[in-house]
């Protein structure tokens, strides 16, 4: 296995890096303020979230990701604050971040209309003592290194309460080099680049508040601007655009229970890279005092299946309603 790492890495650090870089969730919809700190402060009250991901479980060095958001509507319920912390593991590599948002909204009529920006970074470790290389002489494999990357971001939020909502978040707007050339012959490089989120749902009521449907779609893409850039050697750096179309249904403002399917578009630069497909089922269950719980499941639908137990997920939050002496309301978004 730590040969298939090993491989796998590699490719991340050749001159055209195809990986998407920031951490995937089945359940976007429980981290929203991870990916588009315009969200910060949309519940209406105080929220907390935490999420982890074990990804293809069985497969050594696979992805473990955790995030940690807190948002809240400040006393101007304009606007909001939000507090995201995320770590993430894969192989030899380790990234954990920060980022604090400051959104505001702007009203009309029953819509409303978010926009935000947000600062902080992460910190970089590639660790090669993780790694047991095919090459002894492979040196982009032959020592350890760690960098600091501030960044900041924005994002814009469109919704219209218990209604729809569409938003576009790029929480990275800096792009970094990770690993530049050590020497002439050294044709190695590893960037860090910006990754653009798009998402977007509505919510159909079916029987009143007993029953809602929820269907959602997120859109993950990367290197969208990367012809762009004066450094020849990053043109054209991009992963496969991923995208997942989720239908859920809520029963009772308690129960929600969805299914999801993950698929990718091939993009020019990335035509002999199989897309990382998957199915997915998931639960969550709101409890009454405002704490909710819940649990994905996902099955990968490449040949990554033979090697791994399938990725899993598991949610918990807390929603404080400081503002009204009565039981939080769940909300569709």
């Amino acid at each position: 296995m730590k040969k298939i790492c090993t491989a796998i890495f590699g490719l991340l650090l050749t001159l055209n890096v195809f990986g998407q870089q920031d951490p995937m969730f089945t359940k976007y919809m429980f981290s929203t303020l991870t990916f588009n700190p315009a969200y910060a402060g949309a519940e209406g009250h105080l929220s907390l979230g935490l999420l982890h991901r074990s990804q293809w479980v069985g497969f050594n060095g696979a992805p473990i990701s955790q995030t940690l958001n807190a948002h809240t509507p400040m006393k101007n319920e304009r606007v909001g604050l939000g507090l995201t912390l995320n770590s993430d593991r894969i192989g030899p590599t380790t990234t954990l971040g920060a980022g604090i948002s400051y959104a505001y909204r702007i009203p009309m009529g029953k819509y409303k209309l978010a926009i935000a920006i947000q600062g902080g970074g992460e910190y970089y470790t590639f660790d090669h003592t993780k790694l047991t290389p095919q090459e002894s002489t492979d040196h982009a494999l032959d020592a350890s290194y760690s960098k600091l990357l501030p960044n900041f971001g924005a994002g814009l939020y469109f919704s219209k309460e218990k209604k729809f909502y569409f938003g576009v978040g790029v929480p990275k707007l800096i792009e970094w080099d990770i690993r530049t050339k050590q020497n002439q012959t050294d044709n190695y490089l590893a960037r860090q680049v910006r990754h653009v989120f798009f998402h977007t749902g509505a919510a159909i009521p079916i029987n009143g508040d007993a029953l809602v449907f929820k269907p959602s779609v997120m859109v993950r893409t990367s290197g969208l601007t990367s012809n762009l850039n004066k450094n020849t050697l990053y043109k054209n750096v991009s992963a496969p655009m991923s995208y997942d179309v989720d239908l859920s249904l809520f029963f009772y403002q308690q129960l929600w229970i969805g299914a999801a399917y993950r698929g990718a578009i091939k993009q020019p630069s990335t035509e002999n890279l199989t897309p990382n497909s998957s199915v997915n089922i998931w639960g969550a269950y709101y409890m009454k005092n405002g704490l909710r719980i819940g649990a994905a499941y996902d099955y990968s639908l490449t040949k990554l299946q033979s090697v791994n137990s399938g990725s899993f997920e598991l949610f918990l939050g807390y929603d404080f309603d400081y503002r009204v002496k009565k039981v939080v309301t769940p909300r569709y978004f």
